[in-house]
């Protein structure tokens, strides 16, 4: 039994195949990619959020902006308190390290231990190679358009919406928007 309009597609409106299949095929993408996080938290014995924890500060380590315990709650949208937990378990478990700021000395960062960056590598460094290889696999002549499209959609998926729809499945559930 099918609640949706008939005639209509329940995911994607429109008459083109292609597009809707270049959705698909990102959710399928995403549904991927979230397991792989899954299996890499339990595999390094820390759930979800410490995992982006962790990688959110070895991607910082880049820059020239260092992570502070707050920049690093509001990054994962948790509370200072609860990013206190968070650093007190990844610094026990050797995955972080917390250094006095380099020019704040009255506050800390946050960094990867060496334990930390081998660990990753060794769990994930196959798999990022094999990742590279197939975006070196996409012709140059369309990796412009893959970069934009996927851009433009990391910006829909993130902006909040003020969608009714949206709103009373969250809420509710589907039933509700019958």
């Amino acid at each position: 039994m099918s609640y949706a309009p008939e005639g209509s597609s329940y995911w994607y409106g429109g008459s083109d195949p292609e597009p809707r299949a270049l959705l698909q095929a990102l959710r399928a993408f995403r549904r991927a990619d979230d397991a792989m996080r899954v299996r890499a938290s339990r595999d390094m014995d820390m759930n979800l959020t410490d995992l982006r924890a962790l990688q959110h500060v070895m991607a910082r380590e880049q820059s020239d902006d260092p992570v502070t315990p707050r920049s690093l709650a509001s990054a994962l949208g948790i509370s200072t308190a609860s990013t206190t937990k968070l650093l007190d378990r990844l610094c026990a478990s050797g995955h972080l390290e917390r250094l006095p700021h380099p020019s704040d000395r009255r506050s800390v960062v946050v960094v990867a231990s060496p334990h930390a960056h081998v660990e990753v590598q060794e769990r994930l460094g196959r798999m990022h190679d094999r990742m590279l290889a197939i975006a070196e696999a996409v012709p140059p002549s369309g990796r412009a358009a893959v970069h934009d499209f996927l851009v433009a959609m990391t910006a829909e998926v993130g902006r909040e919406h003020d969608d009714e729809a949206a709103r009373s499945v969250a809420v509710r559930g589907p039933a509700a928007r019958r």
